[in-house]
């Protein structure tokens, strides 16, 4: 009879104790699965606030291009194939075309064509210049929604320096305006030299002249115009990308240049470059 107790209340002491482990298994597993739903909860209202802020941008563009749709001035049509200027922009630029060289304007066979005319008059004019040449000094290029400004190096420094000149002012204070206007423009200043060596004591070789040149206007228009550093970017180019053969003096001018490339709101771009301010 003492045996048989003793059997029974071993019995009763192991189940006891697999009953407990299970227990406390459960335990855990019911933890687990509390802080997984908590998370999946959090997860859930993170992404429904970020559903409602980008519907709300949504809404906010459907509205401005409502506003525009009404407005037929505001309406816009194509230049190329990714340019978008709206009708009031083109406007102001049959305007502006009326001034420009009938033989030049023959020339232009598209809208993208006329742009770039419209466009290369109001900088030149901007300047108030007729001290260079249009063809050599300075020519303005736009492919697709880049503005591309080829200036000539004695437009803006004497030869062989890297200093910026003070005939550049006028050329730099506009383009700081155009820049200074679009908190999203960003600006890359390209310095471009002839093949023809050199070697001073500040410049080692054309890598060193084309770098300082672009360094040179960065530093000019981030300090004497206001434009932040954050939207500038200086590179030099040396020799390596002419748009001559250098097997003469007036080529090897062409090839002597700085090159601004601007990301512009066109019809930002082109109002404030026909400014007279």
């Amino acid at each position: 009879m003492k045996k048989i107790s003793i059997l029974v209340f071993t019995s009763v002491v192991v189940m006891s104790c697999v009953s407990k482990k299970k227990y406390v298994a459960l335990e855990q597993e019911n933890g687990q699965i509390t802080s997984e739903l908590q998370k999946t909860r959090v997860a859930k209202e993170d992404l429904e606030n970020k559903f409602a802020e980008i519907q709300a941008r949504i809404d906010t563009y459907n509205t401005k291009l409502n506003e525009l749709t009404e407005d037929n001035d505001a309406k816009f049509v194509a230049v190329g194939d990714d340019m978008l200027i709206s009708n009031d922009t083109r406007k102001k630029m049959n305007e502006t075309l009326k001034s420009v060289d009938p033989s030049a304007l023959a020339k232009a066979e598209t809208l993208k064509d006329s742009m770039n005319l419209a466009i290369g008059y109001n900088l030149r004019k901007s300047m108030g210049s007729s001290s260079f040449s249009e063809d050599d000094d300075i020519s303005i290029n736009i492919d697709e929604t880049v503005v591309m400004i080829s200036i000539s190096d004695k437009l803006l420094f004497n030869t062989a320096s890297y200093r910026v000149n003070s005939k550049a002012n006028n050329i730099l204070q506009k383009l700081a305006d155009v820049i200074n206007s679009e908190p999203s423009i960003e600006v890359m200043v390209e310095g471009h030299t002839d093949a023809r060596s050199i070697n001073t004591g500040a410049v080692k070789d054309n890598w060193d002249l084309s770098v300082l040149r672009a360094t040179s206007v960065v530093r000019k228009l981030q300090k004497d115009y206001k434009v932040a550093p954050e939207k500038l970017i200086a590179s030099g180019r040396s020799f390596y990308l002419p748009v001559a053969d250098n097997d003469s003096a007036d080529n090897r001018s062409k090839n002597r240049r700085t090159r601004i490339i601007i990301l512009p709101n066109i019809n930002k771009f082109f109002a404030l470059m026909g400014s007279d301010k």
